[in-house]
């Protein structure tokens, strides 16, 4: 099996998104330059959230579209410690939450949220199980 280990997002102002994912989820970003196409690298994680599994590999989901929704491009899922406190700095630095959050059974608690370029993703706060 071959894991999924990177996402992309685009952006149209990398300062503004550079601040909005540093700012919300604590990342480091680091912009490669105009060598690199003003590619920006973001990282997540300085170790694997999932001890045991394979390093750097990211699960996911596959969901059908509604062709009248928003819903028609990849996105990913983020993983937080306090859903209700990740909503409000999602607002503060310019983003917004598009629903009300949801208990997803065995999963947690979940909402999708659109971030300053546009980009649909979601964040999840997970069950103590």
């Amino acid at each position: 099996m071959n894991p999924v280990v990177h996402f992309e997002l685009p952006y149209k102002d990398a300062e503004r998104i550079t601040a909005f994912y540093h700012n919300v989820f604590g990342w480091k970003l680091t912009p490669l330059g105009e060598e690199s196409g003003n590619y920006i690298l973001a990282t997540t994680a300085e170790s694997d959230a999932k001890p045991g599994f394979p390093a750097g590999s990211i699960n996911g989901g596959l969901f059908k579209t509604d062709p009248n929704s928003s819903n028609l491009y990849p996105s990913i899922v983020i993983g937080v410690g306090n859903l209700l406190a990740i909503t409000e700095l999602i607002y503060q630095y310019g983003g917004k939450v598009v629903d009300k959050p949801i208990e997803i059974p065995n999963f947690g608690l979940y909402v999708s949220f659109i971030d300053t370029e546009g980009n649909r993703n979601s964040i999840i706060q997970p069950s103590k199980m």
